[in-house]
């Protein structure tokens, strides 16, 4: 895992948005970070899914996220179920593939995968407060920065 075991530790706090896959996967983040947030995905076995949520909503540096693993309708659903939890931010999983997502009003952001990449970088995503919001990264499990981006707080 590298770059990401190591953003785990450090985190004041760890979003993920699924595929954890065994109740082991979970239980080794949940020893590792701070405070864990996370949802369940299309890959985790009935332990993973009896703790988790299928979405959650929290707030961080003042900036409302919402997550889910996946939502029917692509980024057009994702960016309804942002505006129904009142989110300025979105996190998903499900394609495994890193991505950010700003021609809405909500940022819609998909962090990769540290595991299991599907033909990307194996990736995670750093986000900083920054006073008005968050300044994010997407990082590969190397350490390389690939993508920034800024999430204002609404």
């Amino acid at each position: 895992m590298g770059a990401a075991k190591d953003a785990v530790a450090d985190a004041d706090l760890v979003l993920h948005a699924g595929d954890f896959t065994t109740e082991a996967v979970l239980d080794a983040f949940h020893d590792a970070a701070t405070d864990l947030r996370a949802v369940y995905g299309n890959r985790d076995d009935a332990a993973v899914t009896d703790r988790l949520p299928e979405a959650t909503t929290l707030s961080y540096a003042g900036v409302r996220i919402a997550a889910t693993h996946r939502q029917r309708g692509g980024a057009t659903g994702l960016a309804m179920f942002g505006r129904e939890r009142g989110a300025d931010l979105v996190v998903s999983g499900h394609t495994h593939r890193p991505l950010v997502d700003q021609e809405g009003a909500v940022t819609l952001l998909n962090p990769g995968s540290h595991a299991d990449p599907r033909g990307a970088k194996q990736s995670f995503a750093v986000l900083e407060p920054n006073g008005d919001g968050l300044n994010g990264r997407l990082t590969t499990v190397d350490g390389e920065t690939f993508d920034r981006f800024t999430v204002e707080n609404g």
